[in-house]
């Protein structure tokens, strides 16, 4: 399927978002992530390669998981694709890529550090089988931002440095948009991500540097 749909892309034949679906309703893609995953990792994946993001509740995973037992595969694959979220994020010809690494509009806050738990380090391994938010999104917990553990060939926490870019409005005889980055320690980044939104800012980015 994947040789197929490169060379229906290639000839014009399908769209980008045709290219993603026909991918995610592979024999390998569900190989690789739904036949020796959990339900719920499943999902996560799911929300991880097509929307960009984490999921945001207990909610969602429960719709998903319901839309795979009452309609099957297909049919959870289709569920992403064709929602207005995937269409107004990426359209017929934008590869999806990770969105919820920064803050936006009708996106609750702690899905940014959801997201960036699945994007950094060991948890961006899409190979692992359990799920990775189970207990935070089931118990509606705030997702912390972990250290890469150490011996997994990530440098310790305290060498690590990130990169946070921001916008703030700032209110004049006209209101502007301000733009500015920050790069400080990992023991600091928490607290920063914080103090950002309560001060009314918009994370666009958070990068590690060192």
């Amino acid at each position: 399927m994947p040789t197929t749909a490169e060379s229906q892309l290639r000839n014009g034949d399908i769209s980008i978002a045709g290219f993603v679906r026909a991918i995610a309703q592979s024999e390998l893609y569900q190989s690789l992530f739904f036949e020796n995953s959990s339900p719920y990792r499943f999902v996560e994946l799911n929300f991880k390669h097509l929307l960009g993001r984490a999921p945001q509740d207990q909610a969602e995973i429960a719709a998903h998981v319901l839309t795979y037992n009452t309609q099957g595969y297909e049919a959870e694959i289709n569920s992403y694709i064709d929602s207005d979220e995937y269409v107004s994020s990426f359209g017929e010809n934008v590869v999806p890529s990770a969105r919820g690494n920064r803050t936006q509009a009708g996106s609750k806050n702690v899905n940014f550090n959801r997201t960036f738990a699945l994007m950094r380090g060991y948890a961006a391994n899409d190979t692992g089988k359990s799920a990775k938010l189970i207990s935070d999104l089931a118990g509606n917990l705030s997702t912390k931002i972990v250290a890469p553990a150490s011996g997994s060939g990530s440098a310790s926490s305290h060498g690590k440095r990130f990169r946070i870019s921001i916008t703030k409005a700032k209110f004049g005889s006209r209101v502007t948009q301000s733009a500015t980055t920050f790069e400080i320690g990992y023991s600091q980044l928490s607290q920063k991500i914080q103090n950002i939104q309560k001060t009314g800012g918009k994370i666009l980015s958070v990068t590690e540097v060192a």
